[in-house]
Parts: structure tokens; sequence; C-alpha cells
């Protein structure tokens, strides 16, 4: 595993989770549900805010690794997976959008795995449609933590339109990361 700057950032993303899920836990008179609410969203937006700057650095610094390839992703899906369990645990989003996001990961993260060991990969790389559906998670997931009235702006109607885009965008993309892998695999079957 190369230690290095891109790879500790994705580490920290990793790092944060138990912190951002567990300042729900503390107790009342520690830590108000607003403050509990902004401390989230603002771990949980350094998190994401890391995600697009350990790729840049990655680049920028050429040091991009197979280990980074593989972690990044992972960081991800397990930070907006344990978001959007807090967030139905807080009732603020309906199981079936969390059900669909997350089986749409592990779908998705199964069929790139047996694609690259076709030597497929290529046809399941990262779609522009995937990075669409990526930040309205990435911009709703925040908007529900927060959820307190910014005064005449309601993160939590916001958040709620965008999480079901995002929805809608997480079964869009995965019909298409199916469709591209369909010929190969009926090529190898």
């Amino acid at each position: 595993m190369p230690l290095n700057i891109p790879n500790l950032l994705t580490w920290l993303r990793i790092v944060l989770i138990p912190l951002f899920v567990g300042i729900f836990y503390f107790e009342k008179s520690w830590v108000s549900l607003p403050n509990q609410n902004l401390v989230a969203t603002v771990i949980f937006t350094a998190a994401a805010v890391t995600d697009w700057f350990d790729g840049w650095l990655a680049r920028k610094l050429n040091q991009t690794s197979a280990f980074g390839a593989f972690l990044d992703p992972v960081a991800d899906k397990l930070m907006v997976a344990a978001a959007l369990i807090v967030l139905l645990q807080l009732g603020r989003v309906d199981a079936i959008i969390v059900l669909i996001v997350i089986g749409r990961e592990i779908t998705i993260s199964a069929l790139r795995e047996w694609m690259a060991q076709m030597g497929e990969s290529k046809s399941v790389a990262v779609s522009f449609l995937g990075k669409i559906k990526t930040v309205s998670q990435m911009v709703a997931i925040p908007l529900l933590l927060y959820n307190d009235p910014l005064g005449s702006f309601n993160p939590y109607v916001v958040g709620t339109w965008l999480i079901y885009a995002a929805a809608a965008l997480t079964l869009v993309s995965m019909a298409y990361y199916l469709k591209m892998a369909l010929p190969r695999i009926n090529k190898r079957l």
C-alpha cells in the first residue's frame, strides 16, 4: 500500500465514518439535535470534498496507484451508505431510496469486479451519468443531514427532491452499466 497524501485522505474518509454516525448517539444534553445535524453535515461535506481533492491530488502529484483506485470508491460507498442509514433512522429518507442506492452500489461493484476478471473493465468504467448521480447524492445528503430551515430555505425539501432524483439516476445508471456489460457477458457464456 503506497503511503501518500491522496491515500491518506481516502483513509481519513473511512476513519470519519464512526465519528459521523456516532454524533447522533451523543446525549442530547451534550449536543442538541440542531448541533448534531450541523456537525454531521460538516463531517459529510468535508469527506465529500476530500473525495474530489484526493483524486485531483493523485493526478497532479502523479501518485495514482492500484490500491488508491480500489480504496477510493470503497470509502465513497461506505460514507454514502452510512449517511443513508443514519437518515433512514432519523426518518428523513424512505427505505426504498436506501435500498435502491445501496443495492445498486453492491450490484455495480460486483459487476465491475466480474468484468475486470474477464479483462473487460473498460465496458463498465464510470460514466457521465454515474457522475451526475454522485453529485446529486453528495448535494442531497448534506441537505437532509442539516435538515433545519435557513430562513425561507428548507434544506429538507430540496434534499428530498434531490435524493429522489439521485435514486432515479441510480436506477438509470445501473441499467446503463448492465446494458454496456451484457454483450461482453454473453460473449463469455
